[in-house]
Parts: C-alpha cells; sequence; structure tokens
C-alpha cells in the first residue's frame, strides 16, 4: 500500500448507463459525483485540475469508452485501465475469462481485499444485476446476470401494446389490484425474491458467509431484503482503490 498520506486517486466507474467518479485521498472517498456520458471528458478534466494532487486515473469500463478515450489526460496523471489480464487477490474459476465483465472481476476482487478468509456473494444492482461468488478460499466460482429494476420496466413497455413506462415505486401488495400496481409487484417483488432466493441458495451450502450488494438501486432493494447484508453503494469505486493498489504492490 500507499504510504505517502498525500496520496489522491480518481476512480471511475463506466456503466451502461451513467459514469461514476470518486476522488480517494488513500481510502476515504472525499468527492464523488454521477455524469452522463455527454458529460464525461468536461468532468474528469475539471476533478483534475480541482484536485491537482492526483497521482492515478483508475478505470473499469463496461461501456463505450476504452483506455485510448483517457490518453489525453495522462498530462494531469498516470492512466491505469483495469482489463482481463489485469492482477486480480484470486483464482479465477471461469471459463470464459475473456468475456467476463471487468466490473465484476474488480467487485470480486474488493471483496477479497476488505473481507479475507470469507464466503462471499457480491450482487450489483445496476442496469443488469449480476451475482458473483468468490469463496473463503479465495476462488471465484462465477455467478449470473439478469435484468435489473429499470430494464425490466422497459422491457414490460418495450415488448408489449399496451402497457405503459412506469418510474420506480414500492408496490403496496404481493397481488396487484390494477395493471400498474401489477407491473411494480412483479418488477420490485419479483427481484427482492430472485436475489433472496439466490442469497438462501448459496447460504445454505456456506457459512462463514457475507452478502455485498451494491450499485445505484443498492439502497432501494436493502430496504426490502430479508437476508441481513453489506449494503455499500460506493463499493464498486471503493474495490477500484484497492484493487490498484494491489496491483502495486
Amino acid at each position: 500500500m500507499y504510504s505517502n498520506d498525500t496520496f489522491m486517486l480518481l476512480a471511475i466507474d463506466i456503466g451502461n448507463t451513467q459514469i461514476k467518479l470518486a476522488v480517494f485521498e488513500q481510502n476515504t472517498i472525499i468527492n464523488k459525483k454521477t455524469i452522463p456520458y455527454s458529460d464525461w471528458k468536461m468532468e474528469v478534466e475539471n476533478t483534475l485540475i480541482n484536485f491537482s494532487e492526483i497521482q492515478n486515473i483508475v478505470v473499469a469500463s463496461v461501456g463505450n469508452l476504452q483506455k485510448s478515450d483517457f490518453l489525453k489526460f495522462e498530462t494531469y496523471a498516470e492512466v491505469f485501465f483495469f482489463s482481463n489480464e489485469s492482477k486480480f487477490p484470486f483464482q479465477n474459476q471461469y471459463v470464459t475469462p475473456s468475456t467476463q465483465g471487468i466490473d465484476r472481476m474488480v467487485v470480486a476482487a474488493g471483496a477479497v481485499l476488505k473481507f479475507p478468509s470469507q464466503n462471499r456473494l457480491i450482487i450489483d444492482a445496476g442496469t443488469c444485476i449480476t451475482y458473483d461468488f468468490i469463496d473463503a478460499n479465495d476462488v471465484y466460482h462465477g455467478g449470473a446476470i439478469s435484468p435489473g429494476i429499470r430494464l425490466r420496466y422497459e422491457s414490460l413497455h418495450n415488448y408489449t401494446s399496451n402497457l405503459p413506462l412506469l418510474k420506480i415505486e414500492n408496490p403496496n401488495a404481493i397481488i396487484g389490484n390494477s395493471t400498474v400496481q401489477s407491473i411494480h409487484s412483479g418488477v420490485i417483488n419479483g427481484i427482492t425474491l430472485e436475489i433472496d432466493g439466490f442469497i438462501s441458495s448459496i447460504s445454505n451450502k456456506n457459512d462463514n458467509f457475507i452478502i455485498i450488494l451494491t450499485g445505484g438501486d443498492s439502497e432501494f432493494l436493502a430496504e426490502r431484503l430479508k437476508n441481513t447484508i453489506f449494503a455499500n453503494p460506493n463499493f464498486l469505486l471503493e474495490s477500484l482503490n484497492q484493487t490498484f493498489q494491489f496491483n502495486q504492490q
């Protein structure tokens, strides 16, 4: 790890629909924002100007931006762009590692570094909901991918003739008494039952078990889940910082 108390890093999480920036001083977030794709160059440059002590830019992208898009910022700081060839603190048993989302690899690494010698299930609730399981021996086994909340609402609207596009809302009950309430129940209750089912299925086979919930919809979902979880919407950003430091050791 770095011993310089003034060490600062800019972590950038490039998702499918938006981009998250976080300035770290050592392991503490001192500035954070979520930005649209249209503003990303200006926002990154402004952040680098406002925090001139930033020494490294650390990026994980599952979106449309690549490492070449960030080379212009090397006049401010060194760019580290995570890829499937980067060093991670686990043994990867995924049989198609070249197709594995780099966000899944980074949060898996963060779970290993933050929660050593435990079985870990990371649930990232964003555009998609991803599940990743790493055992107590730091072996990554894989997981699952399903549509996220917004994607489910949009699919019901886009692939039917009459169902409206709704905004996220807690359903009144399991049984909806109107089309609107039926959609809310199907989407929100469906997702919470799915997540609880994954948690129960894996935790029944593993003791010394921790569940990490992250992503843009994590706080909304955490209130509805029956299982005890560690909810942290910043976990990917924090994992970027920690995994970068791991790579520098």
